[in-house]
């Protein structure tokens, strides 16, 4: 995606707000009201709320309760300390909230260098006692697809519940059967500051009072809620389209030099997750930067600290990769001509490292 000749390639981060989410959140600005309230504009408001939950579970064929949050962050928030079971154990390389939302006593399943859960691990600590497992489908840094459809019959029959991370797979791969999903709307082309938390049996979670049948305090935003529905109701990914220009990619990057990380894991076709030898990962952002191209080194929500990838080294794999990779991700409307333009830039960073090593 271009705006103003800037190529943006760091839609796992934020995708920029789709035209349908845009029109959804202008109409429904029109229902000012507070939706808990009684009278008839407080009920037009809570009708385009739950229009909007009806929506949102449709599209992502979700049978059981929706529970509007701020975003993903605080889905996982709610259930890591809500959860109506003691235990609590999570992947090596969730995102940087399921630690602080699980707490310290949590037990970690190492990954390996593929980045996929061992699964032998994984058994031998569900086997201590029922637990919330806390596994991310899709990984925000490398894109690795964990095997949720094996694990989560494993996990239920230990006596376990499944918390899983969607936020980078909800609209573009169908939902695992969790028992919590926590998702977000600007993943996916709806607006920042909103997301859900799917629980399939609200017996298995503390309610707080308030909002959202008890279990969510605060007056819910249905212009943001109605512009998630909008813009997960658009369905404007074509996975086998983004796996073609992501083959493409790194057809290239490894003819140039360069090394595609967990290149021989099961991967969502819209992040990846690419070192370019010898040239540290802060000159890489800088010199894209400059020449109008937006990427990333990891996780938005630590890439400004540019502190080593928690992910890259759960996976253990060598400081001097970790130190050198950059993510790139597609949204809706990239294309060939973007990632053409994204090559000839690597090379020619490359090409300059290389000259003055010589």
């Amino acid at each position: 995606m271009t705006v103003n000749d800037r190529l943006y390639l760091d839609h796992a981060a934020t995708t920029p707000v789709l035209p349908e989410a845009r029109a959804a959140i202008a109409n429904a600005l029109d229902s000012w009201a507070n939706p808990n309230s009684p009278y008839a504009e407080g009920r037009a408001a809570r009708g385009l709320l739950e229009q909007s939950r009806g929506t949102i579970a449709e599209v992502l064929d979700w049978r059981h309760d929706v529970i509007f949050t701020s975003g993903a962050s605080e889905a996982v928030e709610i259930a890591g300390s809500r959860a109506r079971i003691p235990g609590r154990v999570y992947g090596a390389t969730e995102h940087a909230i399921v630690p602080h939302a699980m707490g310290e006593a949590s037990k970690v399943i190492p990954v390996g260098s593929d980045g996929l859960v061992d699964e032998n691990a994984l058994d031998a600590i569900i086997a201590d006692g029922p637990a919330l497992v806390a596994i991310q489908h899709v990984n925000n840094e490398t894109g690795v697809v964990q095997p949720l459809e094996r694990l989560a019959p494993r996990i239920r029959e230990a006596g376990s519940l499944l918390l899983a991370d969607c936020a980078q797979s909800a609209s573009k791969l169908p939902l695992p059967d969790a028992d919590f999903i926590a998702a977000c709307a600007h993943k996916l082309g709806g607006p920042p500051g909103v997301g859900v938390l799917l629980v399939r049996d609200l017996a298995t979670l503390e309610p707080v009072g308030g909002q959202e049948k008890g279990y969510r305090r605060g007056t819910q935003d249905v212009p943001s809620a109605a512009g998630f529905a909008a813009a997960l109701a658009a369905k404007p990914y074509d996975m086998d389209r983004l796996t073609a220009l992501r083959t493409r990619l790194e057809d290239a990057i490894v003819s140039a030099g360069g090394t595609v990380i967990a290149g021989d894991s099961p991967r969502n076709p819209t992040i990846g997750a690419y070192a370019m030898p010898g040239v540290a990962s802060s000159s890489q952002l800088v010199q894209f930067d400059l020449a109008g191209i937006a990427v990333s080194a990891g996780s938005a929500c630590s890439s400004g600290s540019m502190k080593p990838s928690r992910v890259l080294e759960a996976m253990g794999l060598p400081a001097e990769v970790g130190s050198c990779f950059i993510r790139i991700s597609f949204g809706p409307q990239t294309n060939e001509a973007d990632i053409d333009r994204f090559l000839g830039e690597w090379r020619r960073i490359y090409e300059r490292a290389a000259s003055r090593a010589a």
